[in-house]
């Protein structure tokens, strides 16, 4: 898929704009760009691509592809680039998770700016450029932009409609952000080198939700984290919907994880889709069992409106997606609440007022 950068959004003023007001040259941070990647052949030469064609002083970037032993070919391809960009570096992830591969990264990292990038997007030609500008900007310790889902599937298609839902996301922003703001957590991030420093690499039991872990921790010393549009990315959606449901499960399961390990949730939208399941169960069981029809659509009748209604406003430029976003909505609802169910269960022992019941 050819991928056509759309504009930046109006109101947000281009880099040359704010040179020409300033009467001076933008700054230029060397900066690092650490991909942790694993088995993404299909993906890695559009990715590592983007990376390499940024509009950013070539000596003031360096690329860290750090490999989680691939077995599919994506090495032999990063290798094959290395003599031609002596800014590109591969390194070894041995423990083939991405935040053993981040940690990785950013003990050989030598740049002021930490930014990350995955091998299943594609960043844009400015990607790099307008992070730095915008740290410089704001002030904040970490900048991030709006990830466009796209696909080159029909089934794909749908999934990439439904992730970029409110409905879909609850208040992900950086699924749809139109505005930008102050958030509690961004799609990929461009990090100050002294966040690190400060407070920490990325938690290496955290399977999924490493970022989400580490942006609530930097919160929670005090740090700023900035969404703006102006900052573009695509990321290729999951192709299936099996592949979906065992992302959200997982999405599910480790934010328990992150919530125990960070004495709280970051934003209440992570509680919703368990409440839903929970919802359901409490409905549909007794119902089935008393043979009361009217109680099992207590949750599953709004329930079913609102994802009809999500559905036709998602699939209105793209309508052949119709008959499958319902679907994608409720694997995506359905899969998260029963996998931080199942997180809750999975580390019981790891809430506080647990132990302290076992000790009676």
């Amino acid at each position: 898929m050819e991928v056509n950068w759309p504009m930046a959004p109006a109101g947000v003023a281009p880099a040359e704009a704010e040179v020409a007001r300033s009467g001076c040259a933008l700054p230029a941070p060397f900066v690092t760009v650490i991909m942790p990647i694993r088995n993404e052949a299909g993906f890695i030469e559009r990715s590592l691509g983007a990376v390499l064609a940024q509009d950013y002083p070539a000596d003031r970037l360096e690329v860290l592809v750090v490999d989680g032993m691939s077995t599919d070919g994506t090495r032999e391809k990063v290798q094959a680039w290395l003599a031609l960009y002596p800014n590109l570096r591969l390194l070894d992830n041995p423990g083939r998770i991405v935040p053993t591969g981040l940690n990785a990264g950013l003990r050989e990292a030598r740049g002021e700016v930490i930014i990350r990038v995955d091998g299943h997007c594609e960043i844009a030609p400015d990607y790099v450029r307008r992070c730095v500008e915008l740290l410089e900007r704001t002030g904040a310790d970490n900048v991030g932009g709006v990830q466009r889902a796209v696909s080159d599937t029909w089934v794909g298609r749908a999934i990439a409609l439904a992730t970029s839902s409110a409905f879909g996301v609850g208040g992900a922003r950086f699924h749809y952000a139109r505005e930008p703001g102050w958030a509690d957590t961004v799609y990929l991030g461009a990090y100050r080198r002294e966040v690190f420093e400060r407070i920490g690499g990325f938690d290496e039991e955290l399977v999924r939700n490493q970022d989400d872990e580490f942006n609530f921790r930097l919160l929670q010393a005090g740090g700023r984290i900035w969404l703006d549009p102006c900052i573009r990315v695509v990321y290729y959606s999951r192709p299936t919907l099996r592949r979906l449901w065992r992302q959200y499960f997982e999405y599910g399961l480790y934010k328990v994880r992150v919530m125990q390990k960070r004495g709280g949730v970051a934003s209440p939208r992570h509680l919703v889709p368990a409440g839903f399941v929970l919802g359901l169960g409490a409905t549909l069981v007794p119902a089935s069992l008393a043979r009361l029809p009217l109680l099992a659509l207590a949750v599953a009748a709004p329930y079913a409106v609102a994802n009809l209604l999500a559905s036709l406003w998602a699939a209105r430029c793209t309508w052949r997606t119709l008959p499958l976003l319902p679907v994608a909505f409720a694997t995506m609802h359905l899969s998260y609440g029963l996998g931080f169910l199942w997180g809750l269960w999975r580390w019981r022992r790891g809430f506080g007022w647990l132990r302290l019941w076992e000790r009676y």
